[in-house]
């Protein structure tokens, strides 16, 4: 029963990742001490995202992040209400769109080496069809740096 089990789990591995492009590994660690948290083998289109619970207004906000050229690039933000700290007003390039009561803004033209942000109590990093949570991962108020190596 166990080593069918295995076989199985080890088939699954094997159809979701062989035969995708690694393009890199997504690297988590503590700002200041430099402490490795994690490491994530990205797979084409390399994206990644990050997901919280917005302060003032309570709905889930979604940044979604891609890999290219060797930096990190915000791809769109999913959102369900506007509050501080969320874009109200479309950059030359932008566009709103809406998936149902979600709104969409995507079109930014910014890229990072690395991105840097403090644990709040419900930040989940998406990545690889896994959810983490950043606050078991690393602590709550935690700094942490996130790199494409």
């Amino acid at each position: 029963m166990v080593l069918a089990a295995l076989v199985y789990g080890a088939a699954l591995y094997a159809a979701y990742f062989i035969g995708r492009q690694e393009t890199g590994v997504l690297e988590l660690r503590n700002t200041g001490s430099g402490r490795l948290y994690g490491r994530w083998p990205l797979y084409a289109p390399g994206e990644f995202a990050i997901e919280f619970m917005h302060s003032v207004n309570q709905s889930p906000v979604r940044e979604t992040f891609r890999l290219k050229e060797g930096q990190i690039t915000l791809e769109y933000i999913r959102f369900y209400s506007f509050g501080a700290g969320l874009p109200f007003d479309l950059q030359a390039g932008q566009t709103l769109s809406r998936d149902g009561d979600a709104m969409i803004i995507s079109g930014f033209d910014f890229s990072l080496r690395e991105l840097n942000l403090i644990v709040g109590t419900d930040h989940i990093l998406l990545i690889n069809n896994e959810s983490i949570s950043l606050k078991e991962l690393c602590g709550q108020n935690a700094h942490i740096t996130i790199r494409y190596r």
